[in-house]
Parts: structure tokens; sequence; C-alpha cells
């Protein structure tokens, strides 16, 4: 399955590109490009997919994305409908890892850049007060021109490459085949799950959507994703219900039925297996932060 090759517009008189994207959902497709991309988000929440990898996205996360690695975010619906607004969602900046010349990585001085942009190709993810500087730099890169510009992107990736540690999204095996042509398959699975994940789905339906049978439909999407469907769903289903739980609107039975469980000892005993934590716990550690 090959995901949407995206090929990123840049100016002649520019290095690399950044922007701010004012919409959501704007690249809302499964796609991958050679440019590395370095994300803030602003506003809105949703889910996140890169490579093998689902989780929930929120504001004030930070992504780093190495070249042809699939990713995907999809907003939550709530904010599809805020088209008044004109706050930034994100602001998205793409480079290539030479945008510099062919030989500025491999200078001593910049190992632990080379090395932080060898990890994006799993994919990086920057939370927390770590987060808050390297967001303050991704502004300042979209506000400078000319040299200061490019002066601010080195010391954004310098900075990240400084950072204690990061945590590595897709896990270490994951490989894409970019040899097949159904850029359309994928989207279809993931749009109809994230529509759909609140009720029980059945083996037939998301098959059908794939234009698969049952059997072929669970050896295709664990062969590309890694994952089994029931897998992929229960990833879905506890990153909505961890931001319920954040919300902290709903008591955490109530928010068992929202996520799309029926069964209060399986929501609990996935819950644990995805965060390591009981939903009771993880609300009390985040109430406390």
């Amino acid at each position: 399955m090959k995901p949407l090759h995206l090929k990123i517009a840049n100016s002649a008189d520019q290095s690399f590109s950044v922007r701010k994207d004012m919409i959501p959902n704007i690249n809302n497709r499964w796609h991958y490009h050679t440019e590395i991309e370095l994300i803030c988000f602003h506003k809105g929440s949703g889910t996140q997919f890169v490579g093998d990898n689902i989780k929930r996205f929120a504001p004030g996360d930070i992504v780093l994305v190495g070249r042809d690695l699939p990713h995907y975010w999809r907003y939550d619906a709530a904010y599809l409908a805020d088209e008044s607004s004109l706050e930034p969602y994100s602001t998205v900046i793409h480079f290539f890892d030479n945008f510099l010349g062919e030989r500025f990585l491999f200078l001593p001085e910049f190992k632990s850049v080379r090395n932080i942009l060898e990890k994006a190709k799993r994919g990086i993810l920057i939370r927390g007060q770590h987060a808050v500087g390297i967001a303050t730099r991704i502004e300042q890169i979209y506000q400078h021109s000319g040299s200061a510009k490019i002066i601010a992107l080195l010391e954004c990736l310098v900075s990240i490459s400084a950072l204690p540690q990061v945590a590595l999204l897709s896990s270490i095996g994951f490989k894409h085949d970019f040899k097949e042509i159904e850029s359309e398959r994928m989207n279809n699975i993931y749009n109809f799950a994230l529509n759909n994940f609140k009720r029980k789905i059945q083996l037939e339906e998301i098959s059908e959507v794939a234009d698969l049978v049952p059997n072929s439909f669970c050896r295709y999407f664990k062969t590309r994703t890694g994952k089994t469907f029931s897998r992929f769903l229960i990833d879905i289903r506890i990153g909505y219900a961890c931001k319920l739980i954040l919300e902290n609107k709903l008591d955490i039975k109530q928010v068992c039925y929202e996520s799309g469980y029926n069964n209060f000892t399986c929501f609990h005993k996935n819950f644990k297996l995805i965060t390591g934590k009981t939903p009771k716990l993880y609300q009390e550690s985040h109430m406390i932060r």
C-alpha cells in the first residue's frame, strides 16, 4: 500500500518552507514526502498517525517527522465547524537534511543534529516544558527572514538535539512498501475507523470499505500496519478515552461507554495495556500535574 507522495511547494528564493495552517485537516491524508517536517500544534486536538504509531495530539505538541515516513493528522470533528477563528492550528516547517549543502551535517560540530535527524526517521514527539522552548524557536523561524531564518532553524534543531530524552513514535522495525499503488485504501480504512470507533465495527463491514474479503483484509491490514485491526481500534478508543478523562467532564464509567466500550472490565484492561495505568490512576496523575 502506497501512501500519497506529496511534493512540498518551495519558493525559489528560500532554502526551506515555513507556514501557518489556519484550518484543520488541510492535509488529512496518509502521506509522506522527502522533506523533513517539523510541526507545532497551537490549537485543536485529534488522532495522530506516524508510521505504525497511533496517538492523540493536542495543543503544545511538537512532532519531528523524518523523510519518507508516512504520517497523518486527523482533527476531532468539533474543530471542523470552527470556520470563523483566525487563530493558526499549527506552524509547519519542511526542509531537506542537506538544505545547507551536502557536507554540513557531517561536520563534527553537527554530530548531535545528525543523530536527531536519524532518530526522526521514526518520528519524534516533544511535549511539556521542553516543547515550550522549542515552540518559541519555531515562532522565531516563522518571524525571521533572510539568513536569520536559517540561523533560527539551526538553533531549533540544536535545541531539539540537546533534549535529555525524546519520545520515538514508530517502531524500530517499521518499513513501508512504496511499490504498490493503492493510495486510497488505507485512507478509506482510517477515515471509516475514526468516524465509527464509538460503535462495534463488524469485520465484514470494514472489509467492504477496503474492498477485500474478511480473511484478505486481516492479512492486508496486519502486513501494512504491523498490528491487527482490533489492536488499531483499541489504540484509537483508549486515546479518545484519555482525552475525555483529561477534560474531566464525565465520570470514568461514562468515559468507557463514550469511547466505544460496552464492558467496563474490557475497557479497564485495555486502558492499562495502552497507558500502563488504570483509568483512575491516569486521572489522578494528571490532576496532580
